[in-house]
Order: structure tokens, then sequence, then C-alpha cells
């Protein structure tokens, strides 16, 4: 029998702590992990036309598993274009091991074609980054790679020179198993007695969760009907509390509602559970504020604190329910709700199909992706407006999963998102909210969507536009520049690389066109025109932004550009 590569050990290491695929681009660095992956029938090679997609992929695949995941790049320019979406997975927290080829090892340090140093490069987006410049290292600090990512719920990085994957292997056999770690963190019994006699004693609660609060839907609506408190959600943890929440009253922050910030700004106590929010501006400055997480470094990172616990939320919340005395004032639970009844009234009136001949509000088109997805569809969305008309208009409901680039805010996310999640999903729907800008960023991947036959659905929101960072200029007072695109008609395009490709010119348009698509057996993409003039309100206008926004109105006039402000009045105010 042929003795083994540490190729051979490596890949045979990946399969039996259950990995399934490996993400990314083919080079000669990585010929000897590519060629222990061929023959193998337990373990697939997903090629794509970007490593940046194949690292996005793989953190979508690792969020919706909680399994570990694996993508990979040749030397040099190939594993540096993991490294935006590998900062992406190291944010969300996701259990992401790279495989990034090394130019032989014997010409390290040199100045060789293609050099670079991944274990510098890719130390601030990992756990655990090192080369293995021996076959005797191998399996074992593969496997403490492996280890530290899912333990610690981040990116580990190993560098390897493609003559050393190539070698005679030391070790030939995996050395460890993978369970994954299942421990249970709960408050000292005083800590739990401080945060009960804290608020017993609070008249106004409002609880802020997040992305913390996977697992503990029930606990979480315990502590609320106690506590006779509204629930916040931030948006990571859209997915897990907003359904069945009779304490719902969204979101706040930049994306959010109007009822989420009144929620938080007239409590009297504040408690954040499992969630990272990270926009100060938006906490309440008089409130007692407690927090409970998993991670004590981000205890009072973002507000000052009055008490902080480090435990997860469920066991946390099923030690501490107990101690709490039935809250029998409801005022601010009623004000609290009645304010969100009336905000989702108002978003609901903005997602009308208008009266314009050509072009579609957005929230018309998200609000009709939301009634047609089936009910455990997964989605995806791209930063910009794209992901607030998600986190406004997709109702969650247990089974839906919503995933984007919501820590690290990178555009380009949600079709490379889609890939790894159609791929660990596949019996289940999935669609792309993509933007024309993130769309663009990585058009090559629509390519994968028809190599692979994934049967993604892509919704462009075309505006021509990047219409997030135009708001934000025209918020600051300043002219847009430099935001136009100058687009491809990309149902065409789509069409020339093998997918179904629809266009939706009007808002009569929008819902038989996504129907189709949704129908359709295979990859889809649907370029749905929407007015670049659409304003998407924060949950409060300060002064600033009130002024910064009429001095551009005054620049806009002064400088030539009052269509500019015709526009806007006709697609935000004649609906």
């Amino acid at each position: 029998m042929a003795k083994k590569r540490v190729a051979d050990v490596l890949i045979e290491t990946l399969v039996a702590a259950g990995v399934k695929r490996v993400y990314g681009l083919v080079g000669d660095s990585l010929n000897g992990v590519t060629d222990s992956i061929r023959p193998r029938k337990d373990l697939q090679w997903v090629p794509v036309r970007h490593e940046e997609t194949a690292a996005f992929a793989a953190g979508a695949e690792a969020q919706l598993t909680g399994q570990l995941t694996v993508c990979a790049g040749s030397c040099g320019p190939g594993n540096l274009h993991l490294i935006n979406g590998l900062y992406d997975c190291h944010r969300s927290r996701v259990p992401v091991l790279a495989i990034a080829a090394q130019i032989p090892s014997a010409e390290i340090g040199s100045g060789y074609f293609q050099e670079t140093h991944p274990e510098h490069l890719f130390a601030q987006c990992s756990h655990y980054c090192e080369l293995i410049s021996q076959p005797e290292q191998m399996p074992r600090v593969l496997e403490i790679a492996m280890q530290t990512a899912i333990a610690r719920r981040g990116v580990s990085v190993i560098a390897l020179p493609g003559d050393v994957a190539l070698r005679h292997a030391v070790e030939e056999e995996p050395r460890l198993r993978f369970p994954p770690p299942k421990p249970t963190v709960c408050p000292a019994k005083d800590e739990l007695d401080k945060l009960a006699k804290i608020l017993n004693r609070a008249e106004k609660v409002t609880l802020l969760a997040g992305a913390g609060c996977v697992g503990a839907h029930a606990e979480l609506m315990a502590l609320a009907g106690k506590l006779n408190a509204p629930i916040v959600h931030a948006l990571r943890g859209k997915e897990f509390i907003e359904y069945d929440n009779p304490f719902d009253v969204g979101m706040t922050g930049l994306l959010g509602f109007s009822s989420g910030y009144f929620a938080m700004m007239a409590c009297d106590t504040l408690l954040m559970i499992g969630t990272d929010f990270p926009y100060q501006e938006f906490f309440p400055k008089h409130a007692t504020v407690v927090q409970i997480d998993i991670r004590g470094e981000q205890l009072g990172r973002r507000t000052k604190l009055d008490l902080g616990l480090v435990g997860d939320t469920k066991a946390t919340l099923q030690a501490l329910v107990p101690n709490l005395k039935q809250n029998s004032d409801d005022k601010h639970l009623r004000r609290s709700l009645d304010h969100y009844r009336k905000a989702r009234k108002t978003l609901d009136e903005l997602a009308t199909e208008g009266v314009d001949r050509r072009g579609s509000h957005p929230q018309f088109v998200a609000r009709q992706i939301n009634e047609l997805a089936s009910e455990n569809a997964i989605f995806t969305c791209d930063v910009g407006t794209p992901t607030i008309w998600a986190s406004r208009y997709l109702s969650m409901n247990g089974k839906r999963r919503l995933l984007g680039s919501f820590v690290h805010g990178s555009m380009a996310s949600a079709m490379p998102q889609a890939i790894g999640a159609q791929l660990a999903a596949q019996d289940r729907q999935v669609v792309s909210m993509s933007g024309d800008g993130g769309l663009s960023m990585l058009l090559g991947d629509l390519l994968t969507l028809n190599q692979l036959n994934l049967p993604v659905k892509v919704v462009v929101f075309r505006n021509d536009s990047l219409s997030f960072v135009e708001l934000e200029m025209k918020a600051g007072g300043l002219l847009d520049f430099g935001v136009e695109l100058k687009n491809p008609d990309f149902a065409a395009l789509a069409q020339s690389a093998g997918l179904l490709g629809l266009k939706a010119e009007t808002a009569q348009d929008v819902r038989p066109m996504l129907q189709q698509a949704l129908k359709h057996d295979g990859p889809a993409l649907v370029e749905v025109l929407v007015h670049r003039q659409e304003l998407s309100m924060p949950p409060t206008i300060k002064l600033e932004q009130a002024t910064g926004f009429g001095l551009f109105m005054l620049k806009a006039v002064i400088g030539g550009r009052g269509d500019e402000l015709v526009d806007l009045a006709k697609v935000n105010l004649f609906r």
C-alpha cells in the first residue's frame, strides 16, 4: 500500500471531524490537497470563481449547521482573497477552518513569486493561525486548529506549503474525535439574587435580546411575562426572538423601529441578554442597566453597567425566573406595544405598489418576497438598504433563517452566503436579497450557481446607486458623489450565464416574476427596478441629521440639482 501523504492525512482528519465540503479555487500550491479530495465520495470540493465567495459560503454553512466548515485558497493572492469573508466568519462567531496554501517551504523568506506570510495576515481574523512546515506537525496542528475553531466559535487558519502537503506523512491517522462542546454556564447564586432584587424592584423593565438567545425562546418569553417587559431585539436576534412573541416591539438602532427606541428610552431598567448591540447613542442614559452574556469580555463595553453576569441565556433564565415576583403593572408594556402597532402600521403603509409607471418601492418588493417564500426559507441579504428591507419586512416564524454580514458589514455577502446555505440545506428554499452594488462586486459567482446547479433565487434590488451611502451623504448635508452605478441588464446577464433571468420593471411585474422564479427548478435571478430616492428613516431623527438633510436640499437647489428634490417628493410623499 502506498504511503500516505500529509495532504491525505489532512483530508482524512477533516472527514473524521464531520466536514462535508471544502469551498475554494484550485491552484498549484493546493494540488496535494485537491488531489486527496478528488477520489473521495465523502467530501465535496466546491469550486467558486473568487476565494472571498468561498469564505462567505463556508461561513453561511457553519452558521446554519453549527458544524465546522472549511475553505481553501492557493498561495499568495489566492488565500489573501479569503480574508474579507474570514473576517465576517470570525466576527459572526462561526466555526470555520481556512487552508492557506503556501509557497515551497525552502523559498519562504526569499521574496519568492507570490510570497506572503499567512500566519501574520490572518492573525487578526482568527483564534489560531499556524504554519505547518514539517510532516511531523500533521495532524496535531490541524487538530488544534479545528478544536480551537469549534470551541471558541471562530476562524482557525493553517498555512501549508505545497511541497509539505505532498511529503510522506509520519502520523497516518487522525488523533482526536470532535464531539461538539455543550457546556452549561450559569452565574453564581448570589449574583442571581442581586439580579432578582434589581428586577423585582423595577417598575418599567425593557429587555434587549440578541443572537445569544438562540435555543432559549421559551425562557425569554417566561421572563418577559413575569416582568411585563417589552422585548427589543437586535438584528442578529430577529430570527430567534421575533416569532410567537407577544412582547415583541421590534428593533432599535439605525435599521430599527421607533417603537424599539421608545421602549428602551422609556424604561427604568434595561436587561441586555445575549447581545453586543454596538450603537451607544441608542442606549438610555439614566436607566439601571444589567447585562447577561456568555462572553465576559463583552460586559459593559457598549454602555455603563450596574451589574454584569457571565452565563448562557437558557441556563441563566431558568435559574432566574423562579426568583422573580410577578409584576402586576403592565402600563409600560402596553404603551410599548401600542407604539409598536403604530410603527408597524406606518411601515406596512409604505410597502405599497405606488402609482409610478416604472419602478417599485423596495418595501413592496420585500413584502412580496416575504409573502411568497416558503415557511422554512433561508434568506440572505446584502448590507445597506437590502438589510433594512429584510429587517423590517421579512417575518420570522421559528423555521426561517436570515443571514447577512451583520457585524462585519461587508458588501457582496448575500449571493455567496446563499451558495453555502443552499449546499447545507439542499431541500430548502434559499433567497438572496442582493443590492446591485453588492451583486456586481462578486458577480462572477453567478456562474457558480449554474455550474453547481444550485436553485438559489437571487432578487436584485436595482436602483443604480450605492443607495445607503447616498442616504448617509444626504443626512450629513453632502451632495452625493461617487455613488452612481452604470449597471448591465442583470436579467439578460443571468440568462447568458445559464440562469433563469427575469425583470420586474413595474410594481405589477413584481409578484408574477417572483412566483415564476420561486417555482423554477434551478437557479434564477429577478432584477427588480426600485426607486433610487426611497428614504429609510431611522427610529429617531437627531437635530444634526435634520440639519444635514436641509443643507443637502439647499446645496442641491443651488447646484442645479433641484430635480432630485422633485424625485424625492414623488417617491416618498405621493405613494
